[in-house]
């Protein structure tokens, strides 16, 4: 199943990042450096809040 891109709030300062569902490697916050996202080898293990899927 091909990957999608998903909106995802940071629990740590409320940032709305849009990342990759299927990331290759951990997805950190842009704003404050929290992990959003960890690489399982697939689908990835989502640490913040998912908004929407675009």
């Amino acid at each position: 199943m091909p990957g999608e891109f998903i909106k995802v709030k940071c629990e740590g300062c409320k940032n709305e990042q849009v990342i990759f569902s299927n990331p290759s490697s951990e997805v950190n916050c842009l704003v404050c450096g929290k992990v959003l996202a960890k690489n399982t080898g697939g689908r990835a293990e989502i640490q913040g809040k998912v908004l929407k899927s675009i």
